[in-house]
């Protein structure tokens, strides 16, 4: 059979390569339509009018990162700078942009994508590695929706599998040594996290009408689907949000002398290492909240609500840190039972429970 066409029922079919990338196309049942049609795709090839990349190729990863900055990350994304921004920053060797950016659009293919896996594997988590290739998947859907690409490369490439039944949080000592080698402002940031559960980019973007103190309550707007949401006020987050200093010409909580938000990643990172503390980061506080919460006996509906979770499968990672919660559920029946299990001598509820309690403390 001679290279470049073959039949698959009663059609034939001719295959190619473009730049690298293999082509099928189904042509009918004529060999003579297919071998004209193969004969005109080489010859466009070796002219470089081949019509499936003619559009594509002016487009450099580079400059399609600056439109994708100004028309989908600014737009849509309030936390755009502390987030994908990172990914994309020319200026950070290990970014998209430093890999990819001299590249074509269509030039880049599934395997370039594995080889910047497996470089950027080398010094970062696996989930860092995923967050960055979410943003390129994401790029190269605007892409094609803006006529800029054919595909999207990433959907022959696998992210890695994360172990999501790992949770990392802070325990009391390591809230203590994070707070000793932070500064006041950092220290006042930290705070508001552990006692809110807020985000990095929610608390960077934090205003001041966003607050009421007179309720306790602070208003959240999300970025997703603009729905607001409301975290209470609790006493620690109180005395520090009246102890911050207000900037007269910023409506930002947290914000630098010039009144632009104050983005304080570096200086958390600063007190990690200051403190010790190993394999965690801003969102471990994140998980703290909700820790101690569950750990505190909080049932797990509540801290869906507080996480502001869409389901409870979310926040049931947590569970587990509650060893009352099963221990309580059935005490309460044993309490109402009472007469049946042990009609000669009444135990309470409370000394059930802490005889079970005491059980599953000295089982761990």
């Amino acid at each position: 059979m001679p290279k470049g066409w073959y039949k698959k029922g009663e059609n034939y079919y001719i295959d190619y390569y473009a730049n690298g990338r293999r082509k099928r196309e189904k042509i009918g049942p004529s060999k003579t339509l297919a071998l004209n049609v193969l004969r005109k795709r080489k010859v466009e090839i070796a002219e470089g009018k081949f019509l499936d990349i003619k559009k594509e190729e002016k487009t450099r990863f580079k400059d399609f990162a600056n439109l994708y900055i100004e028309n989908h990350l600014k737009v849509n994304n309030r936390s755009w700078r502390n987030a994908d921004w990172a990914y994309l920053n020319p200026a950070n060797p290990k970014s998209l942009v430093s890999f990819f950016g001299d590249k074509y659009l269509y030039e880049i293919t599934p395997l370039m994508i594995e080889q910047y896996k497996r470089e950027r594997r080398q010094t970062v988590s696996p989930a860092t590695v995923n967050r960055t290739l979410n943003v390129l998947s994401s790029m190269f859907n605007r892409a094609i929706d803006w006529d800029k690409a054919k595909e999207n490369p990433m959907r022959k490439v696998k992210r890695y599998r994360l172990d999501n039944q790992r949770l990392r949080y802070f325990d009391k000592a390591e809230i203590q040594a994070l707070l000793d080698a932070s500064s006041p402002k950092l220290k006042a940031i930290i705070t508001l996290a552990l006692n809110t559960g807020m985000r990095r980019g929610e608390i960077e973007n934090l205003k001041w009408q966003d607050i009421d103190l007179q309720k306790n309550l602070i208003c959240i707007l999300a970025q997703k689907n603009g729905e607001k949401s409301y975290i209470p006020i609790n006493e620690p987050t109180r005395q520090v949000l009246m102890a911050i200093q207000r900037h007269k010409d910023s409506p930002y909580v947290f914000c630098k002398k010039s009144g632009e938000p104050h983005s304080f990643r570096k200086s958390f990172e600063t007190a990690l290492k200051k403190s010790g503390i190993l394999d965690a980061s801003f969102h471990t506080l994140r998980h703290s909240f909700a820790s101690h919460l569950a750990m505190s006996g909080v049932d797990m509906n509540t801290i869906r609500e507080l996480m502001r979770h869409k389901s409870l499968e979310m926040t049931q990672r947590y569970a587990h840190l509650s060893k009352d919660h099963k221990a309580r559920a059935v005490c309460v029946l044993a309490s109402q039972m009472d007469t049946i299990w042990t009609p000669d001598a009444k135990v309470t509820e409370d000394e059930e429970f802490k005889k079970i309690v005491s059980q599953i403390e000295s089982i761990d």
